[in-house]
């Protein structure tokens, strides 16, 4: 089953909106008007169900069954359904699965857990490893959470014991993490309140809670007791006499003691956060300790998380979900079928998966991804395959790298497995060791071995995960994991191969080879628990960490790209769209996401640096010159060293928008604030001079005085004049480009999504930058200028971003107006001829009739000269047959016959599309 039956054909183009509590339900359903108007059908929204309080972003859910309170009631959000409703639009949810958040005092399950360990109800829900290699682990759940060492936060007295009147119950506390205290030691609690709680120290006592069926409503009924006791003075003062007990004094460890024995009773041992890379005993959402991995493949878990979601379905609030980080899960291909069976209407799932260029999304019952493919797919047809060479020298030229973007990945996989998510990797290693001893012909591979054996495999994995099911691998799995294992053997530096072989029988649910006896369950286990592993690696040190280690060509370094591939060919791009058309023409298309690594025209304006290498070294020497005498020496080392420079001034390119001007000081200050905050977390992230773990405050200090004294506009600035000069050059190409990736997106197979606010210029930066505040009011009244607006005026003032909202809204209303034609459409690549045949994309689209012609510029540096007007020449499109046609953009009505000459469609406006019906006679070719 693919994206062509996905059975809902409603969806034209969404828009995502990212909810928190300063952008609510009521924000929203005052923007529906607005959203209808630019031609939106479906308003793609992040999570609405109930997160951590204070949640920037919603992923951190605490209850998938309740709206999250601080974007709004009930009655809120079905005020923002009826206002959709009335606008002829729909909802797309964003659906969490595979995590829940558990830090603090929010998360019912998660505390319910706590307090009863293995026999809580939910302990199942979570994916705990109960039976950890540590002893002191066993049947227990480490908990991260401390600012320093256990003992020295135990003897300075910041865990405290506590009662709750309102509920009946005693916990630990330590800031706002609460540590519920297990109904077991009750009785020892109560009992050093003296004789006034003897009696409930008795009552407490007396259950058996290991074999009471009906031990939680008693240990419910006593703590009712406790409630209503509580009352009583002279309880009270009993109560806080026990607590007290439990209270040690400040350089007297052994007063500490008591807690210390009441801590170590409990089905959870709090530890340092520092303790979490190597010993934590929970899956997590990547190395984040605060997101708890959920066993969604539990049919009881799936109902339980998925029934305010399918509720909303169910009466037409909701038609459609985007399934967030599916690769997390155990099996995906299950969870989605479940999901299209478990729905009573049809429902247009998407789901998030990055996929590597050679790699194709699983044939899951699916409408298919989020777009990230799109986004690197448009963004290689703007850089320049021509200047790869150029590019490669300068960087190392100026850069001075020592290792191969291969060389750095692999390294930064092994930093990541090593220190990150080496707690997931030993279970990892630790459950597949267990499995060779249960073989007499495996048994003798040593638990390290099997460590180092597993970090190699997944160090050479070219994908994020495979798709091993109990069904077996399928061709596509077999070929990944045949070239990690080859890639591994060759690296490995022991003679005997043999545990690669173990592995691949593994990995690939071949029982039928040298080991037949394996465990057959098990090994499917194993190769699963493999498959929830790859992809964390992957992201960590991918996109996490190697994206801000090699800066060759900043605008590759996105989100499902890949820095060794350099540009793309339009016909490279056509076949790619096709393969779209025929396998999933109902897949999501966009180009900026809360995720990217920055803003959709910022990538573009980046790739035009591929065509014009030689002036880029010329201003890089420039600039290096200028900026001397703002570096400085931390540790005997250059601060910032040439690569992270190389960096600034690829972001700071990115990042400055059209519109400043060098002497606009507040201008350059919000932007120099900016490029601190980006600097500092871009070296957090490449984990080489700083980290999130290990911050270096003395580097990162010189690396803001950096920025802020290059980015100073208080004063005369040599710099930022030759810099603005630069971006000015560069500035309406870059947009000529901007307009070229728009267009695509609005026209090809699939469905286009805008992301917040990106209907202007978006020149934004990795987040936070991306989740800032909208400014609303002025879209609203360009969109309203825009709908009568003259082409001059839109050259003239392109800068705000009238023009691209224009080609926005004029698309969108073609969308609206011929939704067959978009959804349903073919998609064939028109021929170009001529000496400028290579800077055109040209296709057209057809259904019933109803065609479309689309025409866009690349690689538009050397197609303008870096001048005002393109040099066409005499390129020609050869068309598909005689038609009348209607220019959306300029309102032209011609008729074209045989081929045209792109000067004269492209004569008036950037950027081309003609809407045609055959041709009846009565108008004139295009002369």
């Amino acid at each position: 089953m693919s994206g062509n039956s996905d059975g809902f054909t409603g969806i034209r183009a969404t828009y995502r909106l990212q909810f928190h509590r300063h952008f609510t339900f009521r924000d929203a359903t005052g923007l529906v008007p607005y959203l209808a108007t630019l031609g939106i059908s479906h308003v793609y929204a992040s999570p609405i169900m109930q997160a951590r309080p204070g949640s920037t972003h919603g992923y951190d859910i605490i209850d998938h069954n309740r709206l999250n309170p601080e974007i709004g009631s009930e009655a809120d959000f079905q005020s923002l359904i009826d206002a959709l409703h009335a606008n002829g639009m729909g909802l797309i949810l964003d659906f969490v699965p595979n995590h829940m958040g558990v830090g603090g005092n929010d998360n019912a399950w998660w505390l319910d857990v706590l307090e009863w360990g293995r026999d809580s109800p939910f302990a199942t829900y979570f994916d705990i490893n109960w039976d950890a290699s540590r002893t002191d682990l066993k049947g227990r759940v480490l908990l991260p959470v401390l600012g320093d060492q256990y003992g020295v936060i135990l003897e300075n007295g910041e865990i405290v014991l506590r009662f709750d009147p309102q509920e009946g119950s005693f916990s630990a506390w330590y800031s706002d993490h609460r540590f519920p205290i297990s109904p077991r030691c009750y009785t020892a609690v109560l009992e050093a309140g003296g004789e006034t709680l003897a009696g409930f120290a008795r009552e407490w006592a007396a259950i058996d809670v290991r074999r009471s069926t009906r031990v939680r409503e008693r240990v419910a009924e006593l703590k009712r007791r406790l409630v209503q006791s509580a009352e009583d003075p002279a309880i009270a003062a009993a109560i806080t006499t026990a607590l007290q007990r439990f209270t040690g004094e400040s350089g007297d460890p052994s007063s500490f003691r008591r807690l210390h024995r009441l801590l170590e009773a409990q089905a959870y041992r709090i530890a340092y956060w520092r303790v979490a890379a190597e010993e934590i005993n929970y899956r997590r959402f990547f190395n984040i300790n605060e997101l708890a991995g959920l066993r969604v493949e539990l049919p009881q878990l799936f109902e339980h998380i998925h029934r305010l979601a399918f509720r909303l379905i169910e009466r037409g609030d909701v038609q459609g979900l985007r399934v967030d980080h599916i690769d997390g899960l155990f099996e995906p291909r299950a969870y989605c079928e479940q999901l299209k069976l478990r729905s009573a209407t049809p429902l247009y799932i998407i789901v998030e998966k990055v996929l590597a260029h050679y790699e194709k999304l699983p044939d899951w019952p699916i409408a298919g991804s989020t777009g990230y493919d799109f986004v690197n797919q448009v963004l290689e047809l703007f850089v320049d395959p021509e200047g790869e060479a150029a590019m490669t020298r300068i960087y190392g030229r100026f850069a001075n790298p020592d290792e191969s973007f291969d060389d750095i990945l692999y390294a930064c996989k092994k930093r990541i497995m090593q220190v990150n998510l080496a707690s997931e990797m030993n279970v990892l290693a630790q459950e597949f060791h267990d499995l060779s001893m249960s073989e007499w012909r495996t048994r003798d591979f040593t638990l390290n071995g099997m460590l180092a054996a597993l970090e190699e495999v997944i160090a050479a994995f070219p994908v994020y995960r495979t798709y091993v099911s109990p069904q077996g691998a399928g061709d596509d799995d077999r070929r990944y994991i045949d070239w990690a294992l080859a890639l591994a053997k060759k690296r490995w530096r022991a003679a005997d191969l043999s545990i690669f072989d173990f592995l691949h029988e593994v990995l690939t649910g071949a029982l039928t080879g040298k080991n037949p006896h394996l465990h057959r369950a098990g090994t499917l286990r194993a190769a699963l628990h493999f498959q929830q592993v790859t992809g964390p690696v992957m992201a960590k040190a991918f996109e996490d960490t190697a994206f801000y280690r090699y800066f060759r060509l900043l605008a590759l370094n996105e989100v499902g790209g890949d820095p060794r591939r350099f540009g793309i060919s339009a016909a490279a791009f056509h076949h790619l769209t096709q393969e779209r058309a025929r396998f999933w023409p109902r897949a999501m298309v966009t180009t900026a996401t809360h995720d990217t690594k920055r803003g959709e025209d910022a990538r573009v304006r980046l790739a035009l640096l591929s065509e014009m290498p030689r002036l880029w070294s010329n201003r890089l020497t420039q600039w290096l010159r200028l900026n001397r005498s703002r570096r400085a020496e931390v540790d005997g080392e250059i601060v910032p060293e040439r690569n992270v420079e190389y960096l600034f001034y690829q972001a700071l390119l990115g990042a400055w928008p059209p519109n400043l001007a060098p002497d606009d000081v507040a201008g350059i200050k919000r932007l120099g604030e900016r490029l601190e905050a980006y600097m500092i977390k871009a070296v957090r992230e490449g984990k080489q001079q700083s980290s999130w773990s290990n911050p270096n405050a003395a580097y990162e200090a010189a690396l803001e005085r950096f920025v802020r004294a290059v980015l100073d506009g208080s004063r005369e600035s040599p710099f930022l004049t030759e810099f603005h000069s630069f971006v000015t050059s560069l500035a309406r190409l870059s947009a000529v480009a901007s307009l070229s990736q728009l267009v695509l997106k609005l026209t090809v197979p699939g469905v286009p999504d805008i992301y917040q606010g990106g209907e202007l210029w978006d020149y934004s930066l990795v987040d936070p930058d991306n989740r800032g505040p909208v400014d609303w009011g002025i879209r609203r009244r360009l969109l309203d200028q825009v709908a009568a607006v003259s082409l001059t005026d839109l050259a003239e003032r392109w800068q705000d971003g009238r023009e691209k909202l224009f080609v926005t809204r004029r698309l969108l209303d073609s969308r609206r107006s011929h939704p067959e034609l978009f959804s349903e459409g073919d998609y064939q690549p028109l021929e170009v001829e001529g000496r400028r045949s290579g800077h055109l994309c040209a296709f057209a689209r057809n259904r019933d009739g109803a065609s479309l012609i689309v025409a866009v510029p690349r690689l538009v540096y050397a197609l303008y000269h870096g001048g005002p007007t393109p040099d066409w020449g005499a390129t020609e499109i050869v068309l598909p047959g005689d038609r009348a046609w209607r220019d959306v953009f300029t309102g032209r009505s011609l008729v074209l016959q045989e081929r045209v000459r792109v000067s004269d469609l492209l004569r008036e406006f950037p950027v081309c599309v003609l809407f045609g019906e055959p041709f009846s006679g009565g108008n004139s070719p295009l002369p």
